[in-house]
């Protein structure tokens, strides 16, 4: 695993998903923790050494790996 990239996840929007952000470019929309690793692998990342949770590689805004989901969004 590349120590130099840069992974921003944004927050969640209105459906729980969260945009995915590598060096600069917008990856795409993750809507879980599975779509995440994907766009890593895809990054160039091997899925099976990344730690969703360790804070060194991925920046989380609105939330960490728990949080797919906006809290404020109105709910049945």
């Amino acid at each position: 695993m590349s120590p130099d990239l840069r992974v921003i996840v944004y927050p969640p929007d209105e459906q729980g998903g969260r945009r995915v952000r590598v060096d600069g470019e917008i990856l795409g929309r993750a809507t879980s923790p599975g779509d995440l690793l994907e766009f890593l692998r895809r990054a160039g990342l091997d899925p099976d050494s990344v730690h969703l949770d360790d804070g060194l590689l991925i920046e989380w805004r609105g939330g960490g790996p728990a949080v797919w989901a906006r809290e404020d969004a109105g709910g049945a």
